[in-house]
């Protein structure tokens, strides 16, 4: 098989594994950086060009599209699924996935455990937004937040209240959600291949801090789920549309609780922690999947 991995850097861990794993299996695996794709938007010959060529014709495409390139890089993903390219995370699946309200709210649609949120633009009463959601302690969030930027914790309900006006001072929509102390500073990141969870991490904020993420000091180890955790897990990447998926949960008094659901999720970590190949997995759902115009949407959303 031909496979593409759009990714801006060969060198990253996750680009990296994913061609070697791919490679090791006997296909041919070419990294396209997604920037330097252009589309060819032609009546019933869509085409992607590269670097002054047009691009051969792949049976699959695994998407790794950062979120600072979001709308671009879901618009060549778009194209090849066009071309009729089995695209690992769907166009439509990946942009659901990046709008963090939209997707708290297809998971409150389908029943999936959320911490209770507030979103709004020019609230008319700040002190009833902090206060539906359970007062302070609360998480403030930026919607297009990142890696544990952008994500404050306000201990008093005056610090909320001062953090929320600065946050609307800069014109910044913003997410304000309950506190789930009972995690203690950790979550669960889940990865998802196929609808099915083949590995999970525990990650530990360090001392001082309650962002759980490595890229800020988390500690990851392996952990064992629960029957409900993998649950809901397998259930937030399918209301997304994701077959690839890192999920990351919180465990609380009321069961597990959704914070994110991640369309390219990092392989370093939770490979290291686990010792697990699932780039390899990511292969071997290929194998299984990638079919000529095997895609639900086929470009359209």
């Amino acid at each position: 098989m031909k496979i593409g991995i759009l990714s801006r850097n060969e060198n990253l861990y996750s680009t990296r594994r994913l061609k070697e794993a791919g490679e090791a299996k006997g296909h041919q695996v070419d990294v396209i950086d997604t920037l330097h794709c252009y589309m060819d938007i032609t009546r019933a010959r869509p085409s992607v060009r590269y670097k002054g060529e047009q691009l051969p014709y792949y049976d699959a495409v695994i998407p790794r599209i950062g979120a600072s390139i979001t709308f671009y890089g879901t618009a060549v993903v778009r194209q090849f699924e066009m071309m009729g390219t089995f695209c690992v995370n769907e166009s439509v699946a990946i942009s659901r996935s990046r709008d963090k309200l939209r997707s708290l709210q297809l998971l409150s649609r389908k029943d999936v455990g959320l911490p209770r949120t507030g979103f709004a633009n020019k609230p008319d009463n700040i002190k009833d937004l902090i206060k539906n959601v359970g007062g302070a302690p609360v998480v403030i969030k930026l919607l297009e937040g990142t890696q544990g930027i952008g994500v404050v914790l306000a201990e008093t309900d005056k610090a909320a209240e001062s953090i929320v006006e600065a946050f609307m001072g800069l014109k910044a929509n913003i997410l304000v959600q309950e506190f789930i102390k009972e995690a203690g500073g950790a979550d669960i990141r889940c990865l998802v291949v196929g609808g099915k969870v083949v590995a999970a991490m525990k990650r530990q904020a360090a001392d001082g801090e309650f962002r759980s993420n490595l890229h800020r000091g988390g500690e990851a180890t392996i952990v064992r789920l629960s029957k409900e955790e993998r649950a809901t897990a397998v259930n937030a990447a399918r209301v997304m549309g994701l077959n690839v998926a890192g999920v990351d949960i919180l465990q609380s008094n009321s069961g597990p609780v959704v914070m994110e659901v991640n369309s390219s999720p990092g392989l370093e970590g939770i490979e290291t922690a686990t010792h697990k190949d699932i780039a390899s997995m990511v292969i071997d759902f290929i194998e299984n999947n990638a079919k000529p115009n095997n895609t639900r949407t086929r470009g359209k959303g």
